[in-house]
């Protein structure tokens, strides 16, 4: 009759919660006691009640009795079900009391809070690394057993990390989801566009130990380092030549291939590298960026500035095997060396500003 009544007359001395029936208080004892009297025969695990024994053995049989009547999708357990189908309602029941951000399942909820904490309960075995979600720490793992279980449909290329996959897939669809504020560009990934607004702001943060200069980008640092270190990491297959930055090789391979991906809208021009088109773009706009701090001089190309640099320091580094007259402009030797005959050959020589 209590179940019509609602009288619960038994009641909890440790947390004051109250029951109909007394097996009720005896078993939520156990909850108190960590008593767990209920085996899995299949994998040892104990359980405190009986109904979640119960639960527990479908993850052993597969049994999925509670079946979604909005698209057939079945469940081991009523919860999960019900969790389920906020997603057709739209319902978010639970709300982050820190940044009011809602979510429709509790375990959802759980997750994001450690994003306000740091709390990171998940460690790696191998290189004790820890993560705020199981699933972080289940992609992780990938990195250490070098499996790579997501891949693309389009090219096959297979990946780690299924949000990694998920960026790829823009190389080949072209979105481009985030958007700059300031000026509107586009970007595949956030973390592209993180790095880009540094450019509005200025910022940058990451500064070279060897000679102090700084950059926005943190794999710029990386790449800088390798002009102290002398280190070239990427290799053409086709000639050897070896590169520091991985763009340097690209734009080679082009030599080899012959592409010119780059077009001058204004003279259709076609170049192998960006930076070969904007430089080039200045003949039409007649930039010229580069201003000798000596005579105001200004030129379009940095190397012009330099050539026109030796104007001043009286620095002649080609030289005439022939008759050892010496020249600031290898342009000026080479003219020079039509006044002789049967010799043709130019060599270069350091010599230091007096």
């Amino acid at each position: 009759m209590r179940t019509h009544t609602g009288e619960k007359p038994y009641r909890c001395e440790e947390c004051s919660r109250q029951f109909s029936r007394l097996d009720g208080l005896k078993t939520h004892m156990w909850t108190h006691t960590g008593e767990k009297p209920y085996k899995c025969e299949e994998c040892s695990r104990q359980f405190s009640l009986i109904g979640h024994l119960k639960s527990h053995m479908r993850t052993h049989t597969g049994e999925k009795p509670y079946k979604c009547g909005e698209c057939s999708r079945q469940f081991s357990h009523l919860g999960g079900l019900k969790a389920h189908m906020h997603t057709h309602t739209g319902e978010k029941p639970y709300r982050c009391e820190e940044c009011s951000r809602q979510f429709s399942l509790m375990g959802h909820l759980k997750s994001h809070m450690r994003t306000h904490t740091g709390e990171k309960p998940y460690k790696c075995g191998e290189c004790s690394r820890q993560f705020s979600h199981l699933g972080g720490l289940k992609a992780h793992m990938h990195t250490h057993t070098g499996e790579k279980p997501y891949r693309c449909e389009e090219c096959s290329r297979q990946f780690s990390h299924l949000s990694k996959m998920k960026n790829h897939m823009r190389t080949h669809t072209g979105e481009r989801p985030y958007q700059c504020e300031e000026c509107s560009r586009h970007f595949s990934q956030l973390g592209h566009l993180k790095t880009h607004m540094q450019t509005h702001s200025g910022e940058k943060p990451y500064s070279c130990e060897e000679c102090s200069r700084q950059f926005s980008v943190q794999s710029s640092l990386k790449a800088h380092l390798r002009t102290h270190t002398g280190e070239k990491p990427y290799r053409c297959e086709q000639c050897s030549r070896q590169f520091s930055v991985q763009s340097s090789l690209k734009a080679h391979l082009r030599t080899h291939t012959g592409e010119k991906p780059y077009r001058c809208e204004d003279c259709r021009r076609l170049f192998r590298r960006l930076d070969h088109l904007k430089t080039h773009m200045r003949t039409h706009t007649g930039e010229k960026p580069y201003r000798c701090e000596e005579c105001s001089k200004q030129f379009s190309h940095l190397s012009a500035l330099k050539k026109h640099m030796q104007t001043h320091t009286g620095v002649k580094p080609h030289i005439c095997e022939v008759c050892s007259k010496q020249f600031s402009v290898l342009g000026n030797l080479k003219k020079h060396m039509q006044t002789h005959t049967g010799r043709s050959s130019v060599k270069k020589v350091q010599q230091g500003v007096q």
